[in-house]
């Protein structure tokens, strides 16, 4: 089995002049979920090479065993330096998708056109697309083969309104991910503040928060191995 994980190239948080990008668990966790299990992974960014990392999912209190693991796999930090750059990758090459969130999707995977292509074109060949935390927010201009939104009716979620505000960012963002999940139609529910919380609908996989990024790619895989078995 094949997977394509992609990533953002968005660094800046707003016009804070502070940093954002990638959440390294929410890459870490499900690739090593997926990697363990022997799954062939490809990594790819709009921009190519090395995607930025939020830095606060570096401190202390981000930590988790998948991160601790990250932080000494210097073959992985190797491979992330040189991710391909999105417009050289096609769906027709890999059997699903992952997007791991950290804020930097906000930005630029929301309106990426190659990105909204590339989910569209996995979704339309009957493949899993899967999305944790923030990630969510690459699909807002995904439409489906009849013009509608992807993510009209389905059961979806994603970082909500009260852990965004948590983190004091309610008016730095874009967009707030559960509002705009819902004025497209998306069936949003979520769990307890930083829980684990995975939503499957079909092909469509979302996971509220980093908490659920092991849980999320794990529901991948279960996906993968059904289709596989023809389940």
């Amino acid at each position: 089995m094949k997977v394509l994980i992609v990533l953002t190239s968005h660094s800046k948080l707003g016009n804070t002049g502070e940093k954002t990008g990638f959440w390294i668990e929410e890459f870490a966790a499900p690739y090593y979920v997926l990697a363990d299990a022997g799954v062939e992974l490809t990594i790819a960014s709009p921009k190519g090479g090395q995607p930025p990392i939020d830095p606060k999912s570096e401190a202390p209190g981000a930590q988790t065993p998948a991160t601790l693991r990250f932080n000494n796999d210097q073959a992985l930090k190797d491979k992330l330096a040189n991710t391909i750059k999105l417009s050289n990758v096609s769906q027709i090459d890999y059997d699903a998708v992952f997007y791991p969130g950290g804020h930097g999707p906000l930005w630029d995977l929301a309106n990426d056109e190659i990105s909204i292509a590339l989910i569209e074109n996995f979704y339309k060949h009957n493949k899993p697309v899967a999305f944790v935390c923030h990630a969510p927010g690459a699909l807002i201009k995904v439409k489906t083969p009849n013009g509608e939104p992807l993510v009209k009716g389905k059961a979806i979620t994603g970082f909500s309104n009260a852990e965004e505000d948590a983190v004091k960012l309610t008016a730095i963002v874009p967009f707030l991910l559960e509002d705009e999940l819902e004025k497209l139609g998306g069936v949003y529910t979520k769990g307890p503040d930083w829980g684990v919380y995975v939503k499957k609908d079909g092909l469509l996989i979302t996971g509220q928060n980093p908490a659920s990024s092991e849980a999320a790619a794990k529901l991948l895989l279960a996906t993968l191995k059904e289709k596989n078995n023809g389940i």
